[in-house]
């Protein structure tokens, strides 16, 4: 049995990341609907071969826990200090739920109740509670002014989750919510409109690499790949009419051939001026991931018909409408992508549409499509959660190295 795992972002109300909920799944259906022993078991026996700091970045984490699981003692793998239980109605309605959800309390964890109601049993627990789950992806449903009430009057902490529209955000922020999570970051997230920026980290390390007595072209390449939006500007500069190039520029290692060492500091300079409010890192980050992940998975196929170069850009530049906030066709014009690149991006039928959209739904957890694609693409089922936890592993190692303080000397 193939076991899947994503972690699903929670963001505070100022759009920074401070958790992540960790969702598991098997053979598609979700674990936590599985009451068998085995399920703590393959729980247990996964996290002996993942570094659970490193998967999470030190931020905590929200589990969602059955009975036997909690009576397995699986919470006690994590850290109390760094892991909220999650529970849901299965728990609730155990005979047993109060002494266990206490003895966890005692020991230091926080406790998450999802899909809380005005019964009894709910309310018996409020005590041991400290967080409530609101859904929020009807902004039109009674139930949310009365839990955000009941929270707030119990002194809880609130997560609004399913957060999937800025209608949906905004009530949650007038709630006072304390955290907003929804399908993906990128559905969360809000940029300034029509502006560029760069990551900060990212952008002093570049700094020092091109002001090196001998630059290494490779390290610059390798720096501006990683960012979407450094990305973008470079492509879209050395196409522009100044440049007057006979044929398009699609490789970030070719634009700085051509740009040269003297036109690439002056480029990194007007960038340097640019201090309006940057885009969230977290957006950023997801556009690597998706682009190591897509690059990765595309060798697999049977009927890949793009270069690992090809897929690498398709991943990274997904979230580039919102990026820009416009229509994702209107900012692919500006690329000098291929037509089949093209088409995957603003999502007509083609391989790159499937495979982003294998990615795009793996990271939301939509396991019933996830199997279809896999199976579409001709790809394997372990393979896919393979190169996802290795994607995952290695854009998080890139990151803390790009979020070194040393990087800020420069």
């Amino acid at each position: 049995m193939e076991t899947h795992i994503i972690r699903q972002p929670i963001l505070d109300q100022n759009q920074k990341l401070i958790a992540y909920e960790l969702v598991y799944y098997q053979d598609a259906s979700a674990l936590y609907n599985q009451r068998d022993a085995h399920v703590a078991n393959t729980i247990a026996t996964f996290f002996d071969g993942v570094d659970a700091r490193d998967f999470f970045e030190g931020k905590d984490c929200f589990l969602t826990f059955t009975p036997n699981l909690l009576m397995k003692d699986i919470p006690r793998i994590f850290d109390e200090k760094k892991l909220v239980i999650q529970i849901e109605e299965n728990v609730l309605i155990n005979s047993d739920a109060k002494a266990i959800l206490n003895r966890y309390k005692k020991a230091g964890y926080r406790i998450a109740a999802l899909g809380f109601d005005f019964n009894k049993r709910y309310l018996d627990l409020l005590p041991d509670i400290d967080i409530v789950k609101v859904d929020f992806s009807d902004p039109k449903s009674e139930n949310i002014d009365a839990l955000c009430t009941l929270a707030k009057n119990f002194g809880k902490k609130l997560v609004a989750y399913g957060i999937n529209s800025s209608e949906s955000k905004e009530l949650a922020l007038s709630y006072g919510c304390d955290y907003l999570q929804g399908d993906s970051v990128s559905e969360m997230i809000t940029t300034k409109v029509h502006k560029m920026d760069h990551l900060q980290s990212n952008f002093f390390r570049l700094m020092a690499s091109i002001t090196k007595e001998t630059p290494d072209f490779d390290e610059i390449a390798k720096i501006i790949s990683m960012d979407v939006t450094l990305a973008f500007s470079l492509l879209k500069m050395i196409n522009s009419a100044y440049f007057a190039l006979p044929n398009k520029i699609n490789s970030v290692k070719q634009a700085l051939t051509i740009l040269g060492l003297g036109q690439l500091k002056q480029w990194i300079y007007l960038l340097s001026f640019s201090d309006e409010g940057g885009i969230t890192d977290q957006l950023i980050k997801l556009s690597f991931l998706r682009a190591v992940f897509c690059q990765e998975v595309s060798q697999f196929g049977v009927n890949s018909l793009i270069s690992r170069q090809e897929a690498y850009l398709l991943g990274m530049f997904s979230t580039l409408g919102l990026l820009l906030e416009v229509p994702i066709k209107s900012a692919v014009e500006e690329l000098p992508l291929s037509n089949e690149l093209k088409k995957g991006l603003i999502g007509e039928e083609g391989y790159c549409a499937d495979l982003l959209e294998l990615c795009t739904l793996y990271e939301k957890g939509k396991w019933g499509k996830v199997a279809l694609l896999i199976n579409k693409l001709g790809l394997q089922e372990d393979i896919v959660k393979s190169k996802y936890m290795e994607a995952v592993a290695y854009v998080n190692d890139i990151w803390a190295e790009l979020s070194m303080p040393a990087a800020r000397e420069y």
